[in-house]
């Protein structure tokens, strides 16, 4: 075992350990001794944009899975462990990685990581089980399908990255929900869910010794440890999907069209990601942004109005989502592309870099609060990035942007080819080209 301490922390809070157990799989803790809770993660580094056609929606088909039975525990006993002790435990799924996670009092940790453990590593994933999770993801997706705000986030997506593994729902689709045999599913997670890919994160009054400890034990009892595998790196950046100019519209007969128009933005290791965060809050990121005041409070053309960014190893999203009346939305996509352009041209005031460093700041550190998302930072960081960059360290990185760097990024990437995805009561070969060219 190779034991790492990756940040100091300050007398006794915060230290962030590394431990490499054979086999490959990684143990990292941070310290919060003030707190009585413990949160618990195992990361796996597989995600749906892995999935083959064939294997279309198995990325989350496993996450119900996994939860219906081990060889020592059926899925009553897998949930009344945890909840018996009045903790928590679920998972989710994204297009680059799967966590399943828990949360309980710190005198009950080894129980998160024995189930935890069990559940990753031994899940039966019979016939019978199957056939029953299908229903219900056929279920959620039909659920998912009446939020055309929600939708209209799936169809953005889809139209910018096109029909490739980034751009396809993570939920998979009816079609591949349907098809998708027991024996693939059960292929992809002998494939996958190994020790080599696997991050476990744990965040709480903790030992980190303890920690690795347990969780090597609960390893060792699966039959999961062992040898001298190195863990898989984090994904390698590259130039990822090309930004595409084009528009979906999704014939629905709502009450409020729900629109997202953006294009390509950074990596999630990309240094300028700190001034395009800075600029997403000035012209997007809360109710003092561009957007909101010029869309909702000067005008009142919509209730909600945003600008967002998400990244991924090797492409990145910026989006700008407004919820308006079917016969506003081509003043509120006049309004977004008039907004994008002059931000473009002329770059953002001092008063809006100061209020968006601010915004970040409070954003990330109020949001580090509980043990939960300082397992998931943590976690995420191991699994994702080359190195975990300290609370201080992002802060330092958020107030040395520079306004010239702020102007550089916008100039790159807003003025990338922009795709459109509207939802509403159109029909489908609505053309919004000519108000989106001005």
């Amino acid at each position: 075992m190779i034991t790492t301490t990756l940040h100091p922390g300050k007398d006794g809070a915060g230290v962030v350990k590394r431990t490499v157990l054979p086999g490959g799989l990684r143990v990292v803790t941070e310290s919060m001794p003030t707190v009585r809770s413990v949160a618990v993660g195992m990361w796996v580094g597989i995600g749906s944009r892995d999935e083959s056609p064939q294997h279309m929606g198995s990325s989350h088909f496993l996450e119900h899975l996994l939860f219906k039975g081990t060889p020592t525990r059926d899925a009553l006993e897998i949930s009344a462990a945890i909840e018996g002790i009045g903790g928590e435990i679920n998972a989710f799924t994204a297009k680059e990685y799967t966590c399943y996670y828990a949360r309980v009092l710190d005198e009950d940790l080894r129980v998160a990581i024995d189930v935890l453990a069990d559940v990753v590593t031994s899940s039966l994933i019979t016939g019978e089980d199957v056939e029953a999770e299908r229903g219900v993801i056929l279920e959620e997706i039909a659920m998912h399908d009446d939020d055309p705000s929600d939708v209209v986030h799936e169809q953005f997506s889809a139209e910018l990255y096109g029909d490739t593994p980034v751009g396809r729902p993570i939920l998979g689709t009816v079609d591949s929900i349907t098809a998708v045999t027991r024996d693939r599913i059960a292929e992809y997670y002998r494939r996958y869910y190994l020790p080599t890919h696997t991050v476990v994160s744990v965040a709480g009054n903790i030992d980190h010794e303890r920690v690795v400890a347990m969780v090597a034990a609960a390893y060792e009892r699966a039959g999961a440890l062992g040898g001298d595998a190195s863990p898989v790196p984090p994904r390698v950046s590259g130039p990822g999907v090309e930004a595409r100019s084009g528009t979906r519209v999704v014939h629905r007969p709502t009450e409020q069209a729900n629109l997202v128009l953006g294009t390509t933005a950074l990596t999630r290791t990309d240094d300028r990601r700190f001034a395009l965060g800075v600029l997403n809050a000035a012209l997007g990121g809360g109710m003092s942004s561009r957007l909101f005041q010029e869309i909702r409070e000067k005008r009142g053309l919509a209730y909600s109005a945003y600008s967002y960014t998400s990244a991924l190893a090797d492409t990145g999203q910026f989006g700008i989502y407004v919820g308006c009346l079917p016969s506003k939305i081509d003043d509120v996509l006049k309004i977004c592309r008039e907004e994008v352009l002059r931000v473009v041209a002329d770059g953002i005031t001092e008063e809006e870099i100061v209020r968006g460093k601010g915004q970040m700041r409070g954003g990330l550190v109020l949001g580090l609060e509980d043990t939960g998302s300082r397992m998931s930072r943590i976690g995420k960081g191991e699994l994702v990035f080359d190195e975990l960059l300290s609370v201080d360290d992002l802060l330092g990185r958020i107030d040395a942007v520079t306004p010239e760097e702020i102007t550089a990024v916008a100039a790159e990437v807003l003025n990338r080819p922009m795709s459109l995805a509207v939802i509403g009561p159109y029909d489908e070969d609505r053309d919004f080209s000519a108000v989106l060219a001005g």
